[in-house]
């Protein structure tokens, strides 16, 4: 999966680490930790070329 640039992907200072900002069910955290899934289903891609977008 790619992350680096997913909009719900966060940086935890306290952590040194990113975070993924979605909230899974128990369902969905454990099909995502034991890796049954190839892609998320949550994935954005960040733009912040597609707010300046909408201000034009």
């Amino acid at each position: 999966m790619i992350c680096d640039n997913c909009a719900y992907n966060d940086y935890d200072e306290e952590y040194d680490t990113y975070t993924c900002l979605v909230n899974l069910d128990e369902d969905e955290l454990y099909r995502f930790m034991e890796g049954g899934q190839t892609q998320c289903p949550y994935y954005n891609p960040y733009n912040e070329y597609k707010v300046v977008e909408k201000q034009n």
